[in-house]
């Protein structure tokens, strides 16, 4: 095959195209496309009121699922209490940073991970008695949904929607929370 300076392209694709595209409509004369109609939301899976906010839905958001895969490479980092599981930690972190980044309406990045790192105390700033709880809070959580989406509903949005620099007033309430919540329990 003769040296071409074109860009490679395979061999049985012709160098020019037999038709170009057309850009104007290619219908009859005097006829025309109707008007689009008005979206109905009609079929069994549409949303007719939005998305519905409750307690086990979770938080919607454009590529959420990527978070399991930033938790999954800051699993490594994680400082775990006794009894803990190190997937069930990441699966927890993954949740809360898709929660937060669905706040923002965004693909979670690794800040968002980071902060939910933070947040439950992996990075190694837990005391004793708030590891404990969260070691009973996550038990089995990336095995069974409505112990993880507990746990993640729990976190409140305002928390969530802070700067990491004014993270830890709301890190220390939210702790002193779930601990007497489980405390209770």
């Amino acid at each position: 095959m003769p040296y071409s300076p074109r860009v490679p392209t395979d061999p049985f694709v012709a160098d020019e195209l037999d038709e170009t595209p057309r850009h104007r409509q290619n219908l009859p004369p005097g006829v025309a496309y109707p008007p689009a109609r008005k979206t109905r939301t009609d079929r069994p899976g549409d949303l007719a009121r939005g998305q519905p906010i409750g307690p086990l839905l979770g938080s919607p958001g454009p590529n959420v699922g990527y978070a399991r895969t930033l938790a999954e490479r800051a699993k490594e980092g994680l400082q775990l209490a006794s009894g803990e599981e190190r997937h069930d930690a990441v699966a927890v972190v993954a949740e809360i940073a898709m929660k937060r980044a669905s706040l923002f309406g965004r693909a979670p990045v690794k800040p968002d991970v980071d902060m939910a790192v933070t947040l439950l105390g992996y990075d190694g700033s837990a005391d004793a008695e708030f590891a404990a709880v969260r070691s009973r809070l996550v038990h089995d959580a990336d095995h069974h949904y409505p112990v993880r989406r507990g746990l993640v509903d729990s976190v409140p949005s305002d928390v969530l929607r802070c700067s990491p620099g004014t993270l830890l007033a709301g890190v220390s309430e939210w702790r002193r929370l779930v601990a007497g919540s489980a405390n209770e329990h």
